[in-house]
């Protein structure tokens, strides 16, 4: 069977390098992306003829464009999408900072969005896509002091609706993964007495393990769900049902 191209959307932060492994794991080919954490998709792998790195800066149209135009001519198209960029920003809404609104905003939304935006009309060409954005349980409940995190990710949930009416005659989907609290990522930057807090708030009692999301990840950029498009998937151990 061919093995399908891979583009990973920040794929040096703590999710992206744990997905990247995964399919790394299945020979498939991929296009690495990161902004100014190399290092990181250097300790971890190394680039070959299946594995590429790009640099871009996912709050320029112009960088993403450009970068999707190489990774198209090194790779020769591009079959899946993950973004898995994020970043977060605390602070209670009559404290935030417009700059870290927009930042938030542009890197969490903006950017996929940029992302989908410039894929899309390679896909099309091949008449073949599968796109997951990583959306978050925050969007659907809400945290105190994560107004702008919540926005951004919530907007995901708004976009693949619309998105997905656009493309599925091409049979391309587009979906989201919702995560709620998992061993990576972001909960390394939570302070460990309310991490404590928060796994008794999570009906299971525990953070996720990577291998979940993986295998999430991999059914719905597989060939056996075509049919399952627009939608926000909700992983989280039973927080947000």
């Amino acid at each position: 069977m061919e093995k399908k191209n891979v583009l990973i959307i920040g794929a040096s932060g703590g999710l992206g390098i744990h997905i990247a492994k995964f399919y790394n794991e299945q020979g498939f080919n991929l296009a690495l992306h990161y902004n100014d954490n190399v290092s990181s998709l250097k300790e971890n792998f190394k680039v070959n003829k299946q594995i590429h790195f790009f640099q871009a800066d996912i709050l320029s149209e112009e960088a993403i464009k450009n970068m999707i135009t190489k990774v198209h001519s090194k790779l020769g198209g591009v079959d899946i999408l993950i973004n898995a960029a994020g970043i977060s920003t605390s602070s209670v809404t009559w404290k935030t900072e417009i700059s870290d609104w927009d930042k938030t905003i542009g890197i969490n939304l903006t950017g996929p969005f940029l992302c989908i935006k410039h894929v899309l009309p390679i896909m099309r060409e091949y008449n073949y896509g599968r796109i997951i954005n990583i959306s978050s349980v925050v969007a659907q409940s809400g945290v105190i002091g994560t107004a702008a995190y919540a926005a951004s990710k919530a907007g995901l949930i708004g976009m693949v609706k619309t998105i997905a009416k656009e493309v599925s005659n091409k049979n391309i989907t587009i979906n989201n993964i919702a995560l709620g609290y998992f061993n990576a990522g972001m909960i390394n930057q939570v302070p460990e007495e309310l991490q404590v807090a928060i796994k008794e708030s999570i009906p299971k009692k525990a953070f996720g393990e990577m291998k979940e999301l993986t295998n999430c990840i991999s059914y719905l950029t597989s060939e056996n769900s075509e049919y399952l498009t627009g939608q926000t998937i909700n992983l989280n151990g039973g927080m947000y049902s």
